[in-house]
């Protein structure tokens, strides 16, 4: 189908590949938890918008720029990583206000900024953009005639299933924050989800370019 081939196999690929806990997820469960579902959903939006970025820029080359020139992946890593740690900073020191059960009473975030957050979070992240590249193309049929097309075909299926996954996140970490997360247990969710953030960042700019 439009120059693919094994797409059952992909779907499930990518699928198992979208519920393993990363800094997306990490990033729509504490906005979930703190301010609510919608919160939540505004930051799996960003995330979505942030991932068709990177499979238009993977379907027009560059990743495979990022993937050959060690100077523009380090360029593009530190900036995220930057980002990351600058997120992870902000929510530590972050302090949720009463009560904890009025959505958007929580660490006043307007849902633009906690989406534009989530599409930084994604955007900026290189390691996304070479994911694609080395994802995705083992899904293409060699001898399709138009290959962007079909890697944006691919893209486009496992960032909507990503999405879902991502909803019924949002959805489930806002209904346990709903059923009785104190003021002192968002406190510390923002802490641990802060200090992963900055761990990550560190990670990503300490990566090796392979």
């Amino acid at each position: 189908m439009l120059g693919t081939h094994d797409l059952p196999l992909f779907v499930a690929s990518g699928f198992l590949l979208n519920i393993t806990p990363g800094a997306d997820s990490l990033y729509i469960v504490t906005r979930s938890v703190t301010q609510g579902v919608r919160a939540g959903v505004a930051a799996a939006l960003g995330i979505a918008v942030g991932c068709y970025v990177h499979i238009l820029a993977a379907a027009l080359g560059l990743s495979a720029l990022l993937a050959a020139s060690a100077s523009a992946f380090t360029v593009i890593k530190l900036i995220g990583a930057a980002y990351l740690v600058y997120i992870g900073v902000s929510m530590l020191h972050s302090r949720p206000a009463s009560p904890l059960h009025t959505e958007g009473a929580i660490t006043a975030v307007p849902w633009r900024t906690v989406f534009a957050q989530g599409f930084l979070t994604n955007v900026l992240n290189p390691k996304v953009a070479l994911f694609f590249l080395a994802f995705v193309p083992q899904f293409i049929d060699p001898a399709t005639p138009d290959k962007a097309l079909a890697f944006i075909f691919l893209g486009c299926i496992f960032n909507v299933n990503g999405t879902l996954w991502c909803l019924f996140l949002a959805w489930s970490a806002a209904r346990v924050g709903a059923l009785g997360a104190g003021r002192r247990d968002v406190t510390w969710l923002n802490r641990g989800v802060g200090a992963l953030f900055i761990l990550l960042g560190l990670r990503l700019a300490l990566s090796e370019h392979h």
